[in-house]
């Protein structure tokens, strides 16, 4: 055993010998990077118990090949064969949100996301905001139960198929409209697109780890959770139960929202200020302050 220990510490210290720097440094830190990603992106997710099992089945057929079992060994390839394409086809929503997820990055956004000018569509959206927010208000004090989801730069077709065109300038009562008890559309989720209310009566899609949130929430919450999984949207949740307005962003629930601190967040997430513009704004207001009127102070000192 202490032999076997010695052959791999001489096998590491001459690998590191010949290595040469920086390309081969480079590589080992990308290799580690990407390693920790896959890590980070399967924890607490069904593939990270199959990422376990297959660690293991490595490991005894590792041991197994040291012994020559020719037999095991015909089989051990049987299965890893096959078990790449079971992976593929079980974990495809897993792989999918993978995907998603390196889409939502912020090396992939458009350089246009960059500009530190203000959009031209900023003032129908702050529009919206304002309309959800007064809507999100009135649909408590009722306990009426809403869904409203704001799109983002992950384009939500797949939902809005399922739901109905409205394409309408949004307001306080047609929100409240849309979500009164009993109308045909009140079931589903308002999808908001460019400050327009561009479908309504969407079904979103379920959590992927349902059995771990509180069971206390409806469909209502849980469905924003899962849309919120697989997407960059904001969903914003009034219950029906308590009236309770919630949003849901990438995958967690923030909740206990009044109408000012909804707006205030909304207005954040949707309307950053780039860095320039900011810089500005500021010296704007420190320019803008009252000076003191040092003439008639001195005055009275005298």
């Amino acid at each position: 055993m202490l032999y076997y220990l010695t052959d791999i510490w001489n096998s590491l210290v001459s690998v590191f010998r010949s290595m040469s720097f920086p390309v081969d440094y480079l590589d080992i830190i990308f290799l580690a990077f990407i390693l920790y990603w896959v890590i980070k992106l399967v924890h607490e997710t069904r593939a990270e118990q199959l990422i376990k099992g297959l660690v293991v089945l490595g490991a005894v057929l590792f041991l197994l090949n040291q012994f020559e079992f020719k037999a095991m060994k015909v089989i051990g390839n049987m299965v890893i064969n096959v078990g790449l394409i079971a992976f593929i086809v079980m974990f495809q929503p897993e792989l999918r949100r993978a995907l998603e997820k390196v889409g939502r990055s912020k090396m992939m956004k458009p350089i246009s996301l960059f500009d530190t000018s203000v959009p031209e569509s900023q003032d129908k959206e702050s529009f919206a905001v304002d309309q959800i927010c007064l809507a999100c208000e009135k649909l408590s004090r009722t306990a009426t139960g809403a869904l409203i989801v704001i799109e983002r730069q992950t384009k939500l077709g797949e939902q809005i198929e399922t739901g109905t065109i409205i394409n309408a300038i949004p307001s306080e009562e047609l929100f409240r409209n849309i979500f009164f008890p009993n109308t045909p559309l009140h079931d589903g989720a308002v999808i908001m697109r460019d400050g327009m209310i561009h479908a309504a009566g969407c079904f979103l899609p379920k959590p992927s780890k349902e059995e771990l949130i509180n069971k206390e929430l409806g469909s209502r919450h849980r469905a924003a959770i899962g849309m919120s999984e697989v997407s960059d949207a904001l969903i914003i949740v009034v219950s029906e139960e308590t009236g309770m307005i919630s949003v849901a962003e990438n995958g967690r629930l923030e909740r206990g929202f009044d109408r000012e601190k909804l707006n205030v967040f909304l207005r954040k997430k949707l309307f950053p200020v780039a860095p320039e513009l900011r810089k500005n704004k500021d010296k704007n207001k420190e320019k803008k302050k009252p000076r003191p009127d040092r003439s008639k102070k001195g005055g009275e000192e005298q």
